[in-house]
């Protein structure tokens, strides 16, 4: 028995990443899973590898979201949950950058939840889910990601309220908030393959062994399997509440 049988779940960019891994692992654990993304081909590469289905999705795009919802309820005849897993990731001080770069990432990041949420909590299920990928810098800053972590931070806002108004529904929402984690987000060597991943992924973990206490950069399996927790039963009475997966970087810097 897996702890998503029966379930029907869109997961967005999940072409690779941390999406990738959230529909590999929500497949294994019994859904049907709905690989949302811009990136055609690899998104219809792992759909056909784990038996999912697979639409194109542009987060930013009220229109590419009313498709999909169409075509899952077409396909399922329901859906059981979302994870609004697409975003991006600009580095740049606050006053260099320009309005284009701010709202591209918001447009990305906090209106693709946004819509995500206001298109598929409608058709989905009473008793669903909705799990929102905020991040460590959705509740703290850091220098040169301000764009990035305002959208973040308003993701938080949007999950603590469609908590509330969805919870007559006994519709869960919930939020991650990962820290660093190897991904191509923060470790662009994994989309060239020429490069060495391997030993790419080793120099992160050198780097964070320096500001995080478990010395390491995270993998994305190990947010998949919160994404999942907090998909599955097991979180049954949790929501409106954001969940930290960094490693131990949020507590603090150790200076012995």
């Amino acid at each position: 028995m897996g702890k998503l049988d029966g379930r029907v779940v869109l997961v967005t960019g999940a072409a690779r990443g941390q999406g990738e891994q959230e529909a590999r692992l929500f497949r294994e654990e019994g859904a049907e899973v709905v690989v949302g993304d811009v990136l055609d081909e690899q998104g219809k590469a792992l759909a056909e590898e784990i038996g999912a289905l697979y639409i194109h999705l542009d987060v930013s795009q009220e229109s590419d979201w009313r498709r999909a919802a169409q075509a899952v309820v077409e396909e399922y005849g329901r859906v059981d949950g979302l994870v609004n897993n697409a975003g991006i990731l600009r580095f740049n001080s606050l006053l260099d950058t320009p309005l284009d770069e701010f709202m591209q990432i918001v447009n990305v990041n906090q209106v693709g939840c946004f819509l995500g949420i206001r298109t598929v909590a409608p058709v989905l299920s009473d008793g669903g889910t909705i799990v929102n990928t905020a991040s460590y810098t959705g509740v703290t800053g850091m220098a040169g990601v301000g764009a990035y972590a305002a959208s973040k931070h308003a993701i938080l806002g949007l999950t603590r309220v469609a908590a509330l108004e969805l919870a007559p529904r006994g519709i869960r929402v919930n939020a991650m908030c990962p820290g660093a984690v190897d991904t191509a987000m923060s470790n662009p060597a994994v989309l060239d393959p020429s490069a060495d991943g391997e030993e790419a992924s080793r120099g992160l973990d050198r780097f964070y062994r320096k500001v995080v206490p478990l010395g390491r950069i995270g993998r994305p399996e190990e947010v998949a399997a919160l994404a999942l927790f907090l998909t599955s039963a097991d979180s049954s009475y949790i929501t409106g509440q954001p969940f930290v997966i960094d490693g131990g970087w949020l507590a603090g810097v150790s200076v012995i």
